[in-house]
């Protein structure tokens, strides 16, 4: 018997300091299927079973770290596609990352952003 007995599939989340925005951001700009939540939560509907929780925060202060990867086939083509809605990626030069913000030194081809929130998210070809 599992130690967790699961009502649903486990899901991630992570706090903004303005709801309207990032649901414009992650609607708009990067065209996922946001849907409303009760008491101002956001879910992201990102493929069969799996949702990332979007909630306001007061006095939010954004992670340090990536909060959310988007795996793509061509990772240029996605970072042109980023630029085109006004969304640079980050520059990182003690990693390595190129002057489009591409980390090729390695591992998976990967490239960060932020959201309206500052949080950290990225690309990376897989």
């Amino acid at each position: 018997m599992p130690t967790l007995e699961l009502t649903r599939p486990p899901f991630s989340g992570f706090g903004v300091d303005d709801i309207d925005a990032a649901r414009a951001f992650y609607a708009d700009t990067l065209g996922l299927t946001v849907v409303d939540g009760e008491m101002g939560l956001l879910h992201l509907q990102l493929g069969e079973g799996c949702e990332v929780l979007i909630y306001p925060r007061e006095h939010h202060k954004p992670a340090q770290h990536t909060v959310l990867n988007f795996p793509v086939a061509d990772i240029d083509a996605a970072v042109d596609a980023l630029n085109s809605k006004g969304v640079h990626c980050q520059q990182y030069p003690e990693m390595g990352t190129d002057e489009r913000g591409i980390f090729r030194k390695g591992g998976p081809l990967i490239a960060w952003f932020t959201d309206p929130a500052g949080n950290v998210l990225s690309v990376l070809q897989a």
